[in-house]
């Protein structure tokens, strides 16, 4: 199994358009993310956020990457989350401290 963690900070005001966007995932979007097998959540702390996804290996990750629907939402998220100077949403990368189980 394939996992990541990235975290992400909202503009200000931003967390209720977010969760309203979530609330009401794009159904194509959720189609691709089924298709290779995504699992994802994303919790929140403050205007922080935390997304943890997992798909069976990396190759389901990155072609889950490649829809072009993704782009479409991530220009939208853009709107709401943090960018960088290119005006994509700045990710960190969070490594991993610790997996048990299904998560080693």
């Amino acid at each position: 199994m394939f996992t990541i963690a990235l975290a992400m900070t909202l503009r200000p005001g931003a967390y209720e358009p977010y969760k309203l966007a979530h609330d009401h995932l794009w159904p194509e979007l959720a189609a691709g993310m089924r298709e290779n097998q995504i699992s994802m959540a994303i919790y929140r702390d403050g205007e922080r956020l935390f997304l943890f996804a997992a798909a069976p290996t990396r190759e389901h990750w990155e072609r889950s990457r490649k829809d072009p629907v993704l782009a479409r939402w991530d220009a939208r998220m853009a709107q709401l989350l943090q960018t960088d100077s290119h005006g994509q949403i700045a990710f960190t990368d969070l490594p991993k401290t610790f997996g048990f189980g299904d998560f080693t």
